[in-house]
């Protein structure tokens, strides 16, 4: 028998083609094969430990979905708040275990539905809310003790949050018996999704103050959802996007304990939201580093006690951002792949994109079918039925290794720039990112990098799927709407209570009490949000240097 590698295999020879150069989809090198010489020093309680133990690399939970499924909760929200009530009703009925509800532009940015600047967005990328008649309305009928909700909410989450909690209230419901979660990571929005309202750093104070009040009042709320999703959306790698959602949540922490609370005070109800994409084995990678990384920080750069407080515990969705309008039928497996490496990193809820994603908002039946796959996955793919599945693959446990080092390194970059909201103001998650997406939209160009019907295996197609239209009859039904509320309420009591939070604004106070009050007195979201603008003023990105 000829000379063998170390791995038994014949080694490569000088007649052999000379293999192209393969890599992750973040363009991390991939080697042809992994042995145990590739993990020197591999330690198997320090790097891996056992489900549900420390540092939990494979898994939060000893059983894991041995014990629990994940919950599946499909992003959703369109047109009016009836619209979207009958939507997560629909969604409840087909199996759905959690509730997760989108807002659209004019309320994400802190407008009413007849201020002129919501002009032709109302009702289109979300749900329209202004008030808490709309958030009574989005709700009526849904058993809020009973079902988790979640809220993709950033600038104006505060006040979001409290029309929640008291139609919760007025409905019935026990404030400490909901469960859910306020997406409310506005370091995101300065990095990646734009969508921000006033400066960073009365940005963070009404963070921590929703941090400090759910602590408090809501214990079984997660006041934040630390969001890398939207960092990868805007053409971050997998690592950038770790690294800057961790380093994100590192700095509430830092501004959390300043307020006055200890770590374990409110660490438990910490969450974080990622993106899973194309590349199962490096998004896998990254969902197990996550935990690791996230485990280790909490422990010894922050001295938490509580076994809870090191737990990094995520949600996911598939990413957009890989849908085409090119043969969207193609999306199903995308999303699928996408969903399977959520599942086989250990994900706590997970949402998968419909099909028509790239056209429009879902219709009814791609979004039935996106939860479909979920439920597949669940019940007849078999991965389930085991923790950590590809744990002690040496691929996966190299690529793991390689993803928390080059977190720490991004780690040390931002705190050598005095923090994330430094780095922030300086730009520099934000040129990274930036990079980045050139540097991956040049491999497409070059064909280095395929995407299915867009680079390459492209066809010709008549427009190949019915889609949902979302008119201007959401804008026609909400405005007549909200000027009979303003018609009925209690002027005197608006006033006062819109008063009182600009005074409080004006100081250190806790801001939620005071939006809770004004919520009551059936102000608007615009109302409130005008009240801070004039407060903290508005916030304008400063030009890359």
């Amino acid at each position: 028998m000829g000379d063998v590698t170390k791995t038994g295999l014949p080694p490569e020879t000088s007649t052999q083609k000379p293999e192209r150069r393969f890599t992750t989809l973040s363009d991390v090198p991939v080697e042809r094969v992994y042995t145990p010489a590739d993990l020197p020093g591999f330690d198997y309680d320090r790097d891996l430990g056992d489900p549900g133990q420390y540092p939990f690399t494979r898994g939060i939970h000893a059983t894991m979905y041995r014990g629990k499924l994940w919950t599946m909760r499909q992003f959703s929200g369109f047109g009016t708040p009836e619209d979207t009530n009958r939507r997560l009703h629909y969604l409840l009925e087909q199996g759905q275990t959690g509730l997760s509800i989108a807002f659209d532009l004019p309320t994400l940015m802190g407008y009413d539905s007849d201020h002129p600047l919501a002009e032709g967005e109302v009702g289109k990328c979300g749900v329209a809310v202004s008030s808490l008649a709309d958030m009574e309305t989005l709700l009526a009928g849904l058993p809020l003790e009973e079902v988790s909700t979640s809220m993709t909410i950033n600038s104006p989450a505060a006040v979001i949050w409290a029309m929640y909690i008291v139609a919760a209230e007025k409905s019935g419901a026990d404030r400490r018996k909901l469960s859910g979660t306020t997406q409310n990571d506005i370091l995101k929005e300065y990095i990646a999704q734009k969508e921000y309202i006033f400066p960073p750093r009365p940005s963070m104070r009404l963070v921590v103050d929703t941090i400090v009040y759910g602590s408090r009042e809501l214990p079984r709320w997660n006041p934040i959802s630390i969001s890398g999703y939207h960092i990868r959306e805007a053409g971050s790698t997998a690592v950038q996007e770790l690294a800057f959602t961790l380093r994100d949540g590192i700095e509430y922490v830092e501004w959390v304990i300043r307020a006055g609370l200890k770590v374990d005070d409110f660490a438990p109800r910490l969450s974080f939201f990622f993106n899973a994409h194309n590349d199962l084995f490096e998004e896998v990678a990254k969902f197990r580093a996550a935990r690791k990384v996230w485990a280790r920080v909490m422990r010894e750069r922050f001295g938490a006690t509580n076994p809870r407080s090191w737990l990094c515990r995520f949600h996911t969705q598939t990413a957009g951002c890989s849908l085409t309008a090119q043969q969207p039928y193609n999306n199903v497996v995308r999303t699928t792949i996408q969903a399977l490496a959520a599942v086989l990193g250990g994900t706590q809820s997970l949402h998968t994109n419909s099909l028509d994603e790239a056209w429009a908002l879902p219709t009814e039946s791609a979004a039935t079918l996106a939860l479909r796959t979920q439920q597949v996955i669940a019940h007849e793919s078999g991965v389930v039925n085991t923790v950590d599945p590809l744990g002690g693959s040496y691929f996966v446990e190299k690529l793991t290794l390689e993803t928390e080092r080059a977190c720490y390194e991004y780690f040390d970059r931002i705190d050598a720039l005095g923090g994330m909201v430094a780095a922030i103001e300086k730009n520099f998650p934000q040129r990274e990112i930036h990079e980045a997406a050139y540097h991956y939209q040049r491999q497409l160009e070059r064909k280095e990098k395929i995407i299915v019907g867009v680079n390459d295996f492209v066809m010709e197609e008549k427009r190949p799927i019915d889609i949902l239209v979302i008119d201007e009859a959401a804008a026609r039904h909400q405005t007549p709407k909200l000027a009979e509320l303003k018609k009925k309420r209690d002027a005197r009591r608006v006033q006062s209570t819109l008063e009182a939070l600009a005074s409080a604004a004006s100081t250190s106070a806790n801001l939620m009490p005071y939006i809770l009050e004004c919520v009551r007195a059936y102000a608007t979201l615009g109302e409130m949000c005008d009240v801070l603008r004039r407060v903290f003023g508005t916030y304008d990105e400063p030009a890359f240097q």
